[in-house]
């Protein structure tokens, strides 16, 4: 896994619980990313190594600098961490852009309307796709739909303004779950995301088998659009979603076990153990092993490892079709025999 560091040069707040944080591009050997992919960064706190993936929030050969975006998480260590500590000047490694949630998943539609769904901090890589899409003519229109508790919770309202005064193909509905919207503000809708509604709206500006949709945000959100969307018979191959969790079916893991795990990393095996509920890097981490990873959803396929001996059950793969039959991803690994020996790979 390629690694980078690079230098912070600005800080920008853009609400009470959300930061921008800008990285100059090196000077030499640039990085290279695609919309709505994901950055991931590396921090030491207190002797650990933390690594999380965060969306890009710019777009490339639009914007200058290198951005990301990262909401506070009650608790979390290392989104408070950057929201406090993090200051210009300062040095990050970070690994290589991860990551299929862009737009090169889909052909050049010049007809096509892409509908971008996303609430709170999902917004991140659908502005990135956005403002890629509106500056390179990528499509005849775009809409965005934006849930989010109040206009004080808007993230990225001032560049979201900047592109509906540019760009007229450019349309959003915002709804506010946790305010009384007045009459002469058409714009905003009371009320969580209501797909019903706006689909209805934008059934008669394009014809259905045009529309390309992108979903990022928590699953209620994903599942109410997707159902929605089924009943007016768009083509599943024209919606992707962004899954930053996994959602597990508690019945998976009855056949599971508190099990002690060899792991084989750097030349040297350590004895791990692997408490009923928590995968394998889980409890790697939680011994103070520097496991790399970056997604922890099953996708990056950044810990890959191969099973040596024993049994392992994955939960929530997506992609065990690029895996060969020993090699299993740490992150959705969970023993369940007593002799489980795996070999980090990554």
């Amino acid at each position: 896994m390629i690694t980078y560091t690079l230098k912070v040069v600005e800080v920008r707040k853009e609400t009470i619980d959300t930061v921008t944080i800008c990285f100059k591009q090196p000077g030499l050997k640039k990085i290279k990313y695609l919309s709505g992919q994901y950055l991931t960064l590396i921090f030491r706190i207190n002797g650990r190594r933390y690594i999380r993936p965060y969306s890009f929030s710019s777009a490339p050969g639009v914007d200058p600098n290198i951005e990301v975006t990262i909401k506070r998480v009650p608790g979390g260590i290392i989104s408070n961490h950057i929201n406090d500590r993090v200051a210009v000047g300062d040095i990050v490694e970070v690994m290589e852009p991860l990551g299929d949630f862009t737009l090169s998943k889909i052909p050049a539609l010049p007809e096509a309307h892409l509908v971008l769904w996303g609430a709170g901090s999902g917004i991140t890589p659908l502005l990135s796709i956005a403002k890629f899409a509106l500056h390179n003519e990528v499509c005849d229109h775009i809409t965005l739909v934006y849930g989010n508790k109040n206009s004080e919770s808007v993230i990225f309202s001032n560049q979201i303004e900047l592109l509906q005064s540019k760009f007229k193909n450019f349309s959003v509905f915002h709804f506010h779950s946790q305010l009384f919207i007045s009459a002469n503000n058409p714009g905003v809708i009371e009320g969580r995301i209501n797909p019903k509604k706006v689909l209805s709206i934008m059934k008669q500006e394009k014809p259905k088998d045009k529309t390309i949709h992108y979903i990022c945000g928590p699953v209620g959100l994903k599942e109410s659009v997707k159902n929605q969307l089924s009943v007016l018979e768009i083509p599943e191959e024209n919606i992707y979603t962004e899954d930053f969790e996994i959602v597990k079916d508690p019945k998976e893991f009855e056949s599971i076990t508190t099990q002690n795990v060899e792991v084989v990393f750097d030349n040297t095996t350590y004895n791990v153990e692997v408490v009923k509920g928590k995968s394998i890097l889980e409890a790697g981490l939680d011994s103070l092993l520097d496991l790399t990873y970056s997604c922890q959803t099953g996708n990056c396929l950044v810990c890959k490892a191969k099973l040596l001996s024993g049994e392992a059950k994955m939960i929530g793969v997506s992609k065990k079709d690029e895996l060969s039959e020993d090699e299993y991803l740490l992150c959705c690994s969970y023993p369940i025999s007593s002799n489980v020996k795996v070999l980090v790979t990554n």
